[in-house]
């Protein structure tokens, strides 16, 4: 029996600039549409900065929802340029333009030009966490075990 088809939320959006492409899902199945940049002209991203790239878009994602920005994969594999915060978040009543924190981590400049996809959006649902103090948490077998510890 095939899976069901996930009901699409919608997510309303402002143009902020003239550059602004609307998200799309490049395949059938992708779980992140793409953004694209808005920059008013040609960014050149040298080795090891990092820079805040315009998407030109304002976003409306509905509450008990989260707009999670994460790297293009390919962009990654073929120059080295990610997202220095990954996955970034998108809360619901935030109406500002949506940025992407890109850095290159490659040994040569990268140029992005308005349009080039430079990072996926996917949206997902929030789950809140109700915080409660303890004097004493239940012990694991992993116990404090931090960085590096499971090899």
């Amino acid at each position: 029996m095939p899976a069901p088809i996930p009901v699409p939320v919608r997510i309303r959006y402002r143009r902020l600039r003239a550059a602004a492409i609307t998200p799309r899902y490049m395949s059938a199945h992708a779980a992140g549409a793409d953004l694209a940049s808005a920059a008013d002209g040609p960014v050149v991203l040298a080795p090891g900065a990092r820079l805040a790239i315009p998407t030109g878009l304002a976003l409306e994602i509905p509450e008990g929802y989260e707009g999670q920005v994460r790297p293009r994969s390919g962009l990654a594999l073929r120059a080295g340029v990610t997202m220095v915060n990954t996955p970034g978040t998108i809360d619901s009543d935030y109406r500002g333009e949506v940025m992407v924190l890109l850095v290159n981590l490659g040994g040569d400049p990268y140029t992005i030009k308005p349009g080039d996809r430079i990072a996926q959006l996917v949206i997902a649902p929030v789950t809140r966490g109700e915080f409660e103090e303890a004097t004493e948490l239940p012990t694991t077998g992993r116990g404090d075990g931090g960085f590096g510890h499971t090899g």
